[in-house]
């Protein structure tokens, strides 16, 4: 492996693979797929948060000229193990997402499925759907986590039972698993600590907002094989889906990725995808469905609502004694929120020896949230980080040096009491200390500068891929990992170093589940990480297969050859050499063969993530308004493969942590979406934001040929804390709920000069 100096493709800006056919529009999306004789297909969606399904009829439908096929719930096959669970870094049972694909006796959500339709055209679908005739019976909507969880409030399910360390509950509620963690005597903490902050913090729920709605294409072959081209972050994971849904062996079930359009870790479920096939299997055609923005806000995943309670305590030199954080978690209509998520995130960056975490999953009528961007970790994240510089300046310790003396170094524990391997967020808190954004002066009234610190521990699972080499001695990449980031230029760079060849020679091809080795989903910011190791593994059996074939060339024994930079030579006699392009010509015709090298990694070590926020802000007095005037994005990468695309990733982050911190939430009333549209949900455009400064600290993680970490999750979670903090001492005035709104920050503002503040 080359040295840091001597790369020639690891750690530079190159081209992006895929841009050409991105901006000409040659990339192919799901809803460009067209095929002969296709039908297309739209659900029936409830009006209802929460109502029984007392009659359904749908004579009327299947009697409109063009209409072809209804399915319900009765057309789902009865799951053959119901405990099985899907999904990345949040999980769902079988039986849940059968029950989440199409309702079974109960409307759960507004916008939960109901019955699907396939006609010769979308308008006639759309027009079959009014003809569907539903009776319900209305129940009192479940809308907020803390009346969720009263004793006397209605159920969502018969059947569900708090999952906890304790004793088994005798009666169901709306609380899913009841989570207790931590080390030390927390209440001996509190009385070590010279100054102890305890406050509780709000946030709603969001959406990711991918430009590109679900979308997919479904045909069963006449010996049952069902082809599946459908917009997605991970294909393995959705055959594994549909294989369990529809009781159907994964060998008859090809699922092809097409480009995806964005994802955030909201395209990691399968929603459309078994209606489309269900339908197929009735009509015998293959079926399209396409979500228009509507269905995405109103039955797709969503990102996780919070409400965190944060104790901290500390001595007067700054050192934490105690950190204790209760995390109630809204999981949407089924269970799995991202409390597992949460609670590693929490207080990750912060050393400290007493420590409780006391988490709830609790379930109500909103669509099931899906992940998005380190799910869970921004509520917390933003309860954390607030309450941190809100016990430092009751101890009157500036804020940066106050997380200075408590950041985490290797060997000290996580929030899960395993012990960090190589991490650099002290080099980053160093770097943030003599930056600009922190020593400039922030001169003029109502202006305000805070920051925030944030922790991703990373996912790992398993990652393969097959190097190929052609004739001509160019290279073909086969791979299963969606490409949502560019992963595939980052192969590219990763293949042609290791290899030492040009890299326009290497191709990489993302292929469906019958063309390529198992990779699990792309999330967690894993891919181009654990990557790197499976196609080091790759590229080191395809030099030691090209060593075997030179050898015989060069008739010594393998062990006899050396190589670089496209040439095999004999150790002991540089002389007698031959080329990479000879040597690859020959194994298409000589004994030793086509070479082809494969490379998997399973549970690597993780690669834990530091980030951190600096903001400005000005706040109107006069109407509340929130104006970013500087914004500088500081993150431990282990190392930039393509430090172009890590900017990007930062940056795109960070904007959707802003987005989440000043602008944007689901809007319900009485349990209804009232804002499912990109004109009423606010999201955060150029003209709201300033140019986000990206700082990139590169300490090596512990595994992997490059060092580099996951860089897509950590970006999201610092800017709510780091608005928040700036906000305050822009204004005095303290906000613990999100968004931080005009109208928000407005009345907040009022509120403490009618107080005398």
């Amino acid at each position: 492996m080359a040295t840091v100096q001597e790369r020639k493709y690891v750690g530079k800006s190159v081209e992006k693979a895929d841009a050409l056919d991105r901006v000409t529009g040659k990339a192919r999306y799901g809803a460009d797929m067209h095929l002969a004789g296709m039908l297309h297909a739209k659900s029936l969606r409830s009006p209802h948060p929460h109502a029984k399904i007392i009659k359904l009829d749908y004579s009327k439908a299947l009697q409109l000229e063009g209409v072809k096929a209804v399915i319900t719930h009765d057309d789902l096959p009865q799951p053959s193990d119901s405990a099985t669970s899907f999904g990345g870094e949040l999980m769902i049972a079988l039986k849940d997402l059968q029950r989440l694909t199409i309702a079974k006796d109960k409307a759960l959500f507004d916008g939960h499925t109901i019955a699907a339709v396939a006609a010769i055209a979308p308008e006639i679908a759309e027009q079959a759907l009014d003809l569907i005739e539903v009776e319900y019976e209305l129940l009192p909507p479940v809308e907020g986590l803390h009346d969720a969880m009263k004793a006397d409030s209605a159920l969502l399910h018969d059947d569900l039972f708090t999952k906890t360390l304790g004793d088994a509950p005798e009666k169901p509620s709306n609380v899913a698993m009841h989570l207790e963690d931590g080390r030390g005597d927390i209440d001996q903490a509190w009385k070590d600590a010279d100054a102890v902050f305890e406050e509780t913090y709000d946030t709603l729920m969001v959406h990711q907002g991918y430009l590109e709605p679900q979308a997919c294409v479904a045909q069963v072959d006449g010996d049952g094989t069902i082809n599946v081209w459908t917009s997605t972050q991970g294909t393995f994971n959705v055959q594994r889906q549909l294989s369990a849904l529809l009781n159907l062996p994964q060998d008859k079930m090809i699922v092809t990725p097409m480009e995806i359009g964005g994802g955030f870790g909201g395209k990691i479920y399968t929603i459309l995808e078994p209606l489309a096939i269900l339908l197929s299997q009735k009509t015998g055609r293959p079926i399209k469905m396409v979500m228009d923005r509507n269905e995405v806000f109103r039955g797709t995943g969503p990102g996780s609502p919070a409400s965190c309670t944060v104790k901290v305590g500390a001595t007067k030199d700054g050192k934490l004694t105690g950190c204790f954080v209760k995390m109630i978690y809204d999981a949407g209509a089924f269970p799995g929120s991202p409390i597992a998520g949460a609670s590693v995130v929490s207080f990750g960056p912060y050393k400290v020896d007493n420590l409780k975490l006391d988490a709830y999953d609790v379930v109500t009528n909103k669509p099931r949230v899906q992940a998005y961007r380190a799910p869970g970790g921004t509520p917390v994240g933003f309860a954390v980080e607030s309450a941190i510089d809100q016990l430092a300046e009751k101890l009157s310790i500036d804020p940066l040096e106050f997380r200075k003396i408590n950041a985490v170094e290797e060997g000290d524990l996580m929030t899960n009491n395993r012990p960090y391997n190589s991490i650099g967020l002290k080099e980053m808190l160093a770097e943030i200390e003599k930056h600009p954004c922190w020593t400039d002066k922030l001169e003029g009234p109502n202006r305000g500068r805070g920051l925030a610190v944030a922790f991703w521990l990373g996912a790992t699972l398993t990652s393969s891929s097959i190097v190929l080499i052609h004739a001509d001695g160019t290279v073909t990449v086969t791979t299963g990992q969606v490409d949502l980031t560019g992963t595939r230029t980052t192969m590219k760079q990763m293949v042609a170093e290791e290899l030492q060849v040009p890299i326009e020679d290497v191709n990489v091809r993302v292929v469906d589940t019958n063309s390529a080795p198992y990779t699990d989903l792309t999330a967690g910011s894993r891919s181009t990480w654990t990557q790197s190791i499976a196609l080091e593994k790759a590229c080191a059996d395809v030099v030691e297969q090209m060593k075997a074939q030179a050898a015989d060339q060069l008739k010594v024994e393998p062990s006899e050859v050396e190589y670089a930079d496209r040439k095999f030579w004999v150790s002991k006699d540089p002389e007698q050499a031959i080329g990479w392009f000879d040597v690859a010509r020959n194994s298409v015709r000589r004994a030793g063969g086509p070479v082809c090298g494969q490379g998997s990694v399973t549970r690597a070590q993780s690669a834990p993530t530091f980030g951190a926020n600096v903001a400005d802000v000005e706040v109107d007095p006069d109407t509340g308004k929130v104006k970013i005037l500087r914004y500088t994005c500081f993150q431990d990468v282990g190392c930039a493969i393509n430090p172009v695309q890590v900017e990007g990733q930062i940056q795109g982050g960070a904007t959707q942590g802003i987005g989440w911190s000043l602008y944007e939430y689901y809007h319900y009333d009485q349990g209804s979406l009232r804002n499912a549209s990109l004109l009423d949900y606010r999201m955060p455009t150029a003209l709201d934001l300033p140019m986000l400064e990206t700082v990139i600290t590169e300490k090596p993680a512990s595994e992997g040929p490059y060092g580099a970490r996951g860089v897509g999750e950590v970006p999201i979670i610092p800017p709510p804390g780091a608005l928040a903090n700036a906000i305050y001492r822009a204004t005095g005035v303290r906000l613990n709920n999100l968004p931080m709104s005009s109208e928000a920050v407005f009345w907040a503002m009022k509120e403490k000069e009618k107080n005398g503040g």
